[in-house]
């Protein structure tokens, strides 16, 4: 199992995220494309430190919304939302090439995320996009139940799926990420290890209701924007790897 980091946010004089020091205990780099987050520059940057550590590189296009950093849904219709995804993916892709290095796949960010994972409508658009683009590149998407539903739509766009779960986040009786505005949606240090270790003696998490639930986890997202994620990734790391 891989781990996985949305990485390369900061913009201009502004800080976000501890990305020096994330980026050699991650195996995937989750890299913003100018529209939520990053600039440039930070991409440049960015796409430097995953070459140092020899991480793998993929494009995090979000909303165009840096005030709200993508966490913000737009009704954008079809031909936007597939136009805005390959600007951003091409972006990624071309600074890459000027380093010798390659793009593998697309994780979008935040509310496009989130509308994808719950409108069949914007997930096709998004699988269309990507399958559309001129290189195979894989789509990374949340697992769920529902995963082998997503297979068979991303078989019919010609496209390949990652399946990811979230290692501090408490998952619904669902299968759903338990929302934020909820008691207990986001673990502490010791229930994010105790569900990593689950997930990799088992391939299961224990939802918010005690139920035991089987999920597919080709990837595990984690967060290094302060430094105790920062130590956190590291006993993941040691985790998964013992």
């Amino acid at each position: 199992m891989k781990l996985n980091c949305d990485l390369g946010e900061s913009f201009g004089a502004w800080k976000m995220g501890l990305d020096d020091a994330v980026m050699p205990h991650i195996d995937q780099a989750n890299i913003a494309c100018g529209f939520h987050a990053g600039d440039p520059l930070v991409l440049q940057n960015t796409l430097a430190l995953a070459k140092e550590h020899s991480v793998t590189i993929g494009a995090h296009p979000g909303y165009p919304d840096q005030v709200g950093f993508g966490r913000r849904s737009i009704k954008a219709s079809p031909a936007e939302l597939k136009a805005m995804v390959q600007y951003q993916i091409a972006a990624i892709d071309g600074m890459a090439m000027t380093q010798g290095l390659t793009l593998s796949y697309v994780k979008p960010h935040g509310a496009m995320y989130n509308d994808m994972m719950a409108d069949e409508a914007v997930r096709s658009v998004i699988m269309t996009a990507i399958a559309e683009y001129h290189r195979p590149l894989v789509l990374m998407l949340q697992s769920t139940p529902q995963a082998e539903a997503h297979l068979e739509e991303a078989k019919a766009a010609g496209l390949t799926l990652w399946f990811e779960l979230f290692a501090d986040r408490c998952y619904d009786d669902d299968g759903k990420l338990l929302a934020r505005s909820k008691a207990g949606a986001v673990h502490n240090k010791e229930k994010m290890l105790a569900q990593v270790k689950q997930l990799k003696e088992t391939g299961t998490v224990t939802t918010v209701g005690g139920n035991t639930l089987t999920l597919r986890a080709d990837t595990l997202c984690v967060h290094g924007d302060n430094m105790d994620g920062v130590n956190a990734i590291q006993d993941i790391r040691q985790l998964i790897q013992s």
